[in-house]
């Protein structure tokens, strides 16, 4: 291997932490990536990863000259990129993950439509409830709903803002009187939702008078998914939480009515988020844009809708 190439691999050893992670990416060997790092360490005199039969960790001369490398290499990239006019006509693959609920209710249109503005662009859209690693994926942008971010190597862009309201069917508002205060729920069938973001065990409400958490005891039904949920809603098991992006069709319908209209959850954001480099490849970037006309479009007005903000 030449220079760039042992220092692309040794950047993708820091990031992914392991020389078998990195061999899979790359569909090479452990020994190929093993003797790139070492051939570096040769030429710098100097040692850049500690290693043990059970972790790699970055030495100080190691984590600079990290830091070297992912600079040269995105000055290498862009410059190549330029010459295909990558940075300026979205074209090529791109490979997207969404969180499911979102991703069947506004980013699938959102991603039919970019690809008529873009066809020169393929999108693979993966759903998933969980924060995917982009580098060992190969994923290009990650849409998630999330209070915050974690820490890490990546960007953002903040797309929106979602709540989720309580809601239920008529017919078991029928059986079952509404709740008139937050305390009353202790009184109902309570469906629990439980994703990355949404604690299966407390309800955290927020209201113009101030914020409650509920906490249901003995729940009925308990699901990960927003669509699972409205479905069990509306067929009357009782009252559950879903994103207003999910709800307000049903509610414009009558299918479903809110439960305590004047109190939804705490805002959570809708981010992408996109591997950390300085120059970001035109069909991201446009994705992005289009992300944050449409579905931050779409969020707003239901939250106006629902919330009135």
């Amino acid at each position: 291997m030449d220079k760039f190439s042992n220092m692309s691999v040794y950047v993708k050893v820091v990031e992914m932490g392991s020389f078998t992670a990195v061999a899979n990416h790359l569909d090479s060997t452990v020994g190929n990536v093993s003797r790139a790092v070492s051939a570096l360490e040769t030429l710098l005199d100097a040692r850049l990863l500690q290693r043990s039969t059970r972790r790699l960790s970055v030495t100080d001369a190691g984590r600079r000259f990290y830091e070297r490398c992912t600079k040269i290499l995105a000055d290498l990239e862009n410059a190549e990129a330029e010459a295909s006019n990558a940075l300026l006509t979205p074209k090529g693959t791109l490979r997207v993950h969404c969180v499911p609920g979102l991703a069947r209710h506004l980013v699938t249109n959102a991603v039919l439509e970019y690809r008529q503005a873009f066809p020169e662009v393929t999108v693979d859209l993966l759903l998933s409830q969980r924060m995917p690693n982009l580098l060992e994926d190969q994923l290009d942008v990650s849409i998630l709903i999330a209070r915050t971010l974690p820490d890490s190597a990546y960007v953002s862009r903040t797309i929106g803002v979602s709540h989720c309201v309580l809601v239920a069917s008529p017919a078991y508002l029928a059986k079952h009187p509404a709740p008139v205060v937050p305390e009353d729920l202790s009184q109902h069938a309570c469906l629990l939702l439980g994703t990355v973001d949404y604690a299966r065990d407390e309800w955290q409400l927020k209201s113009s008078a101030g914020t409650a958490t509920f906490v249901p005891t003995g729940p009925s039904f308990s699901v990960n998914d927003m669509d699972a949920m409205a479905v069990a809603v509306r067929a009357g098991a009782g009252i559950g939480l879903l994103a207003g992006f999910s709800a307000i069709d049903d509610l414009r319908s009558g299918k479903l009515v809110r439960v305590l209209p004047e109190y939804h959850t705490l805002e959570r954001n809708v981010y992408a988020v996109y591997t950390s480099r300085q120059y970001v490849d035109a069909k991201i970037t446009c994705f992005i844009d289009a992300l944050k006309e449409q579905v931050g479009s779409q969020l707003a007005a239901t939250a106006q809708a629902l919330i009135g903000q």
